[in-house]
């Protein structure tokens, strides 16, 4: 079995007048992500590979999330669409990646991957700090092609105001 953990990025902050990949995190995301990373360690869903966007809002609430596993920084997953995604999974190792990214893809790639959606209001719109935690039934990622069982979903909004 392998097992993602699907990470939107916490709440940016657009204030700053900055270009869209220098975006750092407000006060709000960074509370997020935090508490993020508390209900992660505390339901153990503990990955063993990181894939994370280049984008200074993904760093920092990786960063913040105050989790430690080999980590690939990858340019590829800014603004990546779904298939972009599912083929940076399916060169992973891990056999519990986290992967952190952005809207619109990764939302859609969320609903792509699921055979049964959470039962969570904010599934469907996958806001900032959303997290889904799926299995799949597979030795190797690269046999990535099915959808996979939700185990759990959460928003960093569940945990912090």
């Amino acid at each position: 079995m392998k097992r993602l953990i699907l990470m939107r990025h916490a709440k940016s902050d657009w204030s700053l007048g900055q270009p869209d990949s220098a975006r750092p995190l407000n006060a709000r995301g960074q509370r997020s992500a935090e508490a993020m990373g508390d209900w992660l360690r505390e339901k153990g869903y503990l990955p063993d590979q990181i894939l994370c966007s280049s984008a200074q809002r993904t760093r920092e609430t990786l960063d913040l999330l105050r989790i430690t596993a080999p980590t690939s920084y990858q340019k590829g997953l800014y603004l990546a669409t779904p298939d972009k995604m599912r083929k940076a999974l399916r060169k992973a190792k891990g056999d519990t990646v986290l992967m952190l990214g952005h809207n619109p893809g990764i939302g859609l790639f969320a609903h792509s991957i699921v055979a049964t959606p959470p039962d969570h209001p904010r599934f469907d719109d996958y806001p900032t700090c959303a997290t889904l935690v799926v299995d799949f039934p597979i030795t190797a990622w690269k046999a990535l092609d099915a959808q996979g069982e939700t185990v759990d979903f959460a928003v960093g909004r569940d945990f912090s105001d």
